[in-house]
């Protein structure tokens, strides 16, 4: 016969057997560590559920290291647990905690240092409570306190509670160690994070210029190589493309910043007028100076001069032009004395220079000397992704300056990244600030939008197709053509551009400014099939 079955009765075994299903239970929620609040409470639970302990709670320190508070409870209300803070020396909690060992009172009614701060145990009751306190140690260091009620007679072994108590505080020790770990590396992100943001912002407040595209950040990279050094920039792209916000970002960054940025457009002055406002004149030089002038050259001195639309310069001014490039010297128009300067040159053209050179309206000497470091400005459509964060911002500018809080729909928001944007950055801007003003609303939707963004875009014909085209042809006046859905249109962009490329589905992505994936997800999408595949 077995000895034990007498020692130890049936109970015993189904007690043991609870535990392990606790702790089995309480291992479980270990993937609950980074809400730990909800964890801990958990865990309490557990305790009541399969063991039948009843009101639990754990202290912990608070952030100061003062004073325990009560983080978790069960069986306990929101008053009740607030009202649990303890010294680090007060009452059953604060033996346990400065001792850093467990602590039994058998009945909590003839216990001196039981405090019931909480008012959660009755005055008078018929039924003895125990209570059971063990420490919580994180690295043999006590950090809390778990404790438990008992409801029950001598049946119940309180040094076994103690035992178990024990192995669950230090699971509650690790579940806080993984806590603080998951915090210290989402804080560690966070700042990581910032300082990204930070470097962002800074660049963008550096450079002025919005973007966070790949085009966009080699425009950023080719500025900040080029800004310290003294080399002539020529920055090419569309017009609205941001050419001279580059011209000013590479002044700002380059050791001239604290000298004058001199800006003159070669298209907006004929070339009398041009000449002087280059070089400068002196009194009586011609028909109206009635006194000396000094040029943009020399108001630029030891500074830069931004030399926009340079494309547009007549032939002769450019000879002139390149003798100051070249040695930094002119003479004012009237004048003999030549003027001496330190001027660096930023010039900017959207029309292709070489082709200039070719066809005799621009010195090839001239462009050789310009184009010492060139920087092409995408065209918008070339990075859509920035679409989005330039019209939040010139909406956020606008709705400031014009004192009202407009939003965006979605649809409005993917109606502006899918338009094509011919004026570029200035065209969106001047779209926002005119809906911005125009709305009666809170609200910017698609239909608010001007009738461009609904027409379909201009297909190539043959030049047979032309000339037939040319020949009015007797009909009645159309009516006036419906917008369309953006869904539509989006189609039938993705439909042509697959034809045009021979459904070659790389090359219409590429046009389109979409990955294959994503192209490949529109033609399942809208049910494109290719022609020969169709019947």
């Amino acid at each position: 016969m077995n000895n034990d079955n007498c020692i130890f009765p049936a109970s015993r075994f189904t007690t043991e057997a609870l535990e392990v299903k606790a702790l089995y239970r309480i291992v479980k929620l270990i993937d609950a560590a980074v809400h730990l609040d909800t964890a801990l409470s958990a865990i309490l639970k557990v305790l009541h559920d399969t063991l039948r302990m009843e009101r639990a709670t754990l202290a912990l320190l608070d952030e100061e290291g003062q004073k325990l508070a009560i983080r978790a409870s069960y069986g306990l209300t929101i008053e009740e647990e607030q009202r649990g803070v303890y010294r680090l020396d007060e009452g059953v909690c604060g033996k346990v905690f400065s001792s850093a060992s467990p602590f039994i009172v058998p009945d909590v009614s003839s216990e001196p240092l039981f405090l019931n701060r909480t008012g959660a145990r009755p005055l008078c009751s018929k039924t003895t409570i125990a209570f059971i306190g063990v420490p919580v140690l994180l690295g043999e260091k006590p950090v809390g306190v778990l404790s438990v009620d008992r409801l029950f007679g001598m049946e119940v072994s309180l040094e076994e509670d103690v035992r178990f108590l024990t192995v669950v505080a230090t699971l509650i020790a690790q579940f806080l160690s993984l806590n603080q770990a998951i915090r210290r590396d989402r804080q560690q992100l966070v700042q990581e994070n910032l300082s990204l943001k930070a470097q962002l912002h800074e660049r963008h407040r550096r450079h002025c210029i919005i973007g966070h595209s790949k085009a966009m950040q080699e425009v950023f990279w080719s500025i900040e190589r080029v800004a310290p050094s003294q080399a002539t920039v020529l920055l090419l792209g569309d017009s609205g493309t941001g050419k001279e916000m580059a011209a000013q970002a590479i002044h700002e960054a380059s050791p001239r910043r604290d000298r004058p940025f001199v800006k003159i457009n070669c298209a907006a002055l004929p070339e009398s007028l041009l000449e002087s406002e280059l070089f400068g004149h002196e009194k009586g030089a011609f028909t109206g100076a009635g006194g000396t002038r000094i040029g943009r050259f020399e108001m630029a001195d030891k500074g830069t001069l931004f030399l926009d639309e340079i494309g547009e310069m007549p032939l002769p001014l450019q000879s002139k032009l390149l003798r100051v490039l070249q040695e930094q010297q002119f003479e004012r128009l009237g004048s003999n004395r030549t003027i001496s300067v330190d001027v660096r040159i930023i010039a900017a053209t959207n029309v292709s220079l070489h082709e200039a050179v070719t066809q005799g309206s621009f010195r090839n000497d001239l462009y050789y000397r310009l184009n010492v470091v060139p920087i092409i400005l995408p065209a918008l459509r070339e990075r859509r992704e920035d679409i989005p964060l330039l019209v939040d911002y010139f909406l956020k500018v606008s709705n400031q300056r014009n004192k009202k809080s407009l939003r965006m729909s979605r649809d409005f928001l993917e109606a502006m990244t899918a338009y094509d944007w011919p004026g570029n950055v200035r065209e969106l801007q001047n779209v926002v600030e005119r809906l911005v003003i125009l709305s009666a609303g809170d609200l910017l939707r698609l239909e608010d939008l001007p009738d461009c963004f609904f027409a379909p875009k201009a297909v190539a014909v043959a030049p047979q197709a032309a000339v037939t085209a040319a020949i009015p042809a007797a009909a009645p006046p159309a009516a006036p053509p419906q917008r369309r859905k953006l869904e539509d249109i989006e189609r039938e962009q993705v439909e042509t551009a697959l034809l045009r490329h021979g459904w070659v589905q790389a090359r219409a992505a590429r046009e389109l400014g979409l990955t294959q994936r994503q192209i490949g997800y529109k033609i399942q999408k809208f049910g494109l099939v290719r022609p020969e595949f169709a019947r």
